[in-house]
C-alpha cells in the first residue's frame, strides 16, 4: 500500500509500522521534508531521491505533496480489540459505526475526526462501503496510523455484540431525541449511516435509540463526516463534563 503525503507519511513513521521504503522528490526541501528525512534516518528506513515525474506515475491520489511511503496492507482489527483498548485505558468504550459509507474522502476526515476526539476504534463492513485505501490514509492526515478500525461481515451482529458488553448503542439520524437533550455518557457507540440512504431499517431497528441533530437552515442535510464531528464532540462534552 502507498501511503502519501507529508503528515501521513509523518505519523507513519512516528507510528512504527513496517515501511518499506520511502521516495522523496528530487530538489530543494523544505522544514517538513527535512524532518522526515531525518526520522527516517533514525529509524533505519530506506529512501531515495526520485524525479518528480516518478511520484507522478506512482501516486494514487496524484496528491502526494512530494512524498510516498511504501507499507504493508491497513492492519484491520476486532471489535473485541477496540473494548480491550478501551479496557487497557480504564475508560469506557467509546466506538463508531459506520453503516455503507461509500466516500473514501468521507471516511479519511471521520477517521482524522475519530483520532482527535479520542475515539477508541471504528467499525465498518467488509461489503457496502469504503474500505481503508490511500486516498482514506492521505485524507486522515495521519490518523489512520493511530485510530483502530474494525472490519466486520455484519454490523447488526456487531451492535449485538456490544450491548450484550454494556455498551449503548445510538443511530444518528433524524426524528430522534435531540442531541442536545440526549444522555451519552457511559459506555457508547454511534452509528453514522451511509451518505445517500442513512441509516438502514434494521440497524435502526437494533439500536437502543436515535439522537438527531438540531438544525435551523434552509438545507437540512449534512455531510457524513460533519455530522460524525458535531455528535462525537457531544458525547466528548458529556463524557468531560
Amino acid at each position: 500500500m502507498r501511503v502519501e503525503g507529508r503528515n501521513a507519511v509523518r505519523e507513519l513513521i512516528l507510528s512504527g509500522e513496517t515501511i518499506d521504503r520511502v521516495l522523496i522528490a528530487d530538489g530543494n526541501h523544505d522544514a517538513v521534508i527535512n524532518e522526515i528525512i531525518s526520522l527516517l534516518k533514525s529509524k533505519g528506513v530506506r529512501f531515495q531521491f526520485v524525479k518528480q515525474v516518478v511520484l507522478n506515475n506512482e501516486s494514487v491520489t496524484k496528491h502526494h505533496q512530494g512524498i510516498i511511503a511504501y507499507t504493508t496492507e491497513f492492519k484491520y482489527c476486532a471489535t473485541e480489540d477496540i473494548l480491550e483498548y478501551a479496557k487497557s485505558k480504564n475508560e469506557d468504550p467509546f466506538i463508531l459505526i459506520l453503516d455503507g459509507i461509500e466516500d473514501p474522502h468521507n471516511l479519511g476526515s471521520i477517521i482524522r475526526v475519530c483520532e482527535c476526539l479520542g475515539v477508541h476504534g471504528i467499525i465498518i463492513e467488509k461489503t457496502r462501503a469504503c474500505q481503508v485505501n490511500e486516498t482514506v490514509i492521505k485524507v486522515s492526515a495521519g490518523a489512520s496510523s493511530y485510530v483502530k478500525v474494525a472490519r466486520v461481515s455484519n454490523i447488526n451482529n456487531e451492535i449485538e455484540k456490544l450491548k450484550k458488553c454494556g455498551v449503548w448503542v445510538y443511530a444518528c439520524e433524524l426524528g430522534g431525541e435531540p442531541l442536545n437533550k440526549s444522555n451519552l455518557k457511559g459506555s457508547i457507540a454511534i452509528v453514522i449511516g451511509s451518505e445517500g440512504k442513512g441509516t438502514g431499517k434494521l440497524t435502526l431497528k437494533n439500536c437502543d435509540g436515535i439522537v438527531t441533530i438540531p438544525q435551523f437552515g434552509n438545507v437540512n442535510s449534512l455531510n457524513a463526516s460533519v455530522a460524525t464531528g458535531i455528535v462525537l464532540y457531544e458525547v466528548v462534552t458529556q463524557r468531560k463534563g
